[in-house]
């Protein structure tokens, strides 16, 4: 199918192209940008007047659930909820059962995502056999699967000895490694940030120290080993700091943040509502100020969803006994506006926080609006609100802000120049 989407503000963050035109599209890919090819006719004209037309989002972080937890969400459920959000490539934990530390895993997740159609999926496997910490997993016959980098989360390994020597291997193979800096020890049995409103609330803490002493020991040992890292969530203020040194110092390292850590503090805990209760926790004030400038200066590149949906059940234990995450991909791009509604950031440099940025960081191929590439696109109204809940597609809806006005609505989403996802 031909496709022209006319009278759109085009804004592709990866070339600083920012103009009113018309983008042509045929056999899943852009011809064109401004100027249609010479005999081209469009089967299918969009008017996207007063809209504007981006890369479609790439999110480094959401959470699946399948196979293992279909209660939580399926494949199918949280790329159209994703899609429904404005992503057209999504990366996917290992935290599946069984975890994602086999090839036979990584091609189940692939061929329902194809079935599926709403997304591109881009694996991260298991830095160790079933993220227990100790024996690795077969990296790089994971890689030959499809997996993009490799982690193992918020689990522990054994020793630092192991994750050394997880990292020598890695880098051997210019595989990238995704960090996710909490000191377990620190953190163990810890449910919010370690300061006056767990205090207040008698809820255990987990110190920033929990993120920052593990940080200072990965940073080393990238260094040592020469590995690609990427450290996901960051959530204070001492490790944007630590991660902007890293870099100036010349180390392969870039950093994504979840986009509600951009939004709340520790503060929202003073009712006991599960919805806030996340991992790693949510800090102080001063903590997410230091994130916001984080983003802004382009220390953390990229800015993801963290998606983890919950059945009901899950949110209605009592406090610390809750699942930790907020299903959170479905509203990806209008809770990313409020921070341009808020003056912290302009239109293009968000979007560059959600697309080529999260891109370069795993060397994906996604993130562009360039003749040639697939055509992944995101339409979206700057103008109009969306009603957080009105419409929604994820299986959990394990999410703070629903019922909540939110600044601009993902009108379409299209995955090589087909909808994924109709207002």
């Amino acid at each position: 199918m031909t496709l022209s989407i006319l009278n759109a503000r085009v804004i592709d963050p990866a070339t600083s192209f920012d103009e009113i035109c018309a983008v042509h599209i045929a056999d899943g890919s852009i011809k064109a940008i401004g100027e249609a090819p010479v005999a081209f006719e469009a089967e299918q004209v969009i008017d996207a007047t007063g809209w504007i037309v981006a890369p479609g989002l790439v999110d480094l972080n959401v959470s699946l659930c399948e196979p293992g937890y279909t209660r939580k969400g399926t494949i199918e459920s949280e790329t159209l909820a994703a899609a429904a959000g404005g992503t057209t490539s999504l990366c996917c934990p290992p935290s599946t059962k069984p975890v994602l530390d086999t090839t036979a895993v990584a091609e189940l997740i692939l061929d329902r995502t194809q079935a599926a159609g709403y997304a591109r999926v881009f694996p991260i496997g298991a830095l160790t056999k079933g993220l227990a910490g100790e024996q690795l997993a077969e990296l790089v016959a994971l890689r030959e699967a499809g997996c993009v980098a490799f982690t193992n989360g918020l689990e522990p390994l054994a020793n630092t000895r192991v994750l050394r020597r997880a990292l020598e291997y890695a880098a051997t193979f210019d595989l990238t490694v995704v960090f996710t800096s909490q000191d377990a020890d620190l953190a163990e049995g810890g449910l919010a940030h370690e300061g006056p409103t767990a205090s207040f609330l008698g809820l255990t803490g987990i110190p920033e120290t929990a993120e920052t002493i593990a940080l200072a020991r990965n940073l080393l040992l990238v260094e040592q080993s020469g590995v690609r890292a990427h450290f996901s969530q960051l959530t204070s203020a001492r490790g944007v700091e630590m991660i902007a040194n890293a870099q100036a110092r010349g180390l392969p390292v870039t950093a994504d943040v979840a986009l509600y850590q951009l939004l709340l503090t520790d503060e929202r805990l003073q009712g006991f509502s599960s919805f806030y209760h996340v991992m790693p926790p949510l800090r102080t004030q001063k903590d997410r100020e230091a994130l916001r400038e984080g983003v802004k200066t382009g220390v953390i590149q990229a800015i993801a969803s963290h998606h983890q949906p919950h059945e009901a059940d899950a949110k209605l234990a009592p406090f610390a006994a809750t699942d930790p995450g907020i299903s959170s991909a479905e509203l990806l791009l209008p809770l990313a506006l409020t921070l341009v509604e808020d003056g912290l950031l302009d239109l293009p440099t968000l979007l560059a926080r959600l697309t080529c940025g999260p891109a370069a960081a795993l060397n994906l191929k996604a993130g562009r609006l360039t003749t040639g590439e697939a055509a992944d696109l995101v339409l979206f109204s700057p103008t109009e609100p969306t009603i957080a809940g009105e419409q929604w597609h994820s299986k959990g809806r394990n999410n703070p802000f629903l019922g909540q006005s939110l600044p601009g609505r993902v009108q379409r989403t299209l995955l090589g120049g087909k909808p994924t996802y109709s207002r």
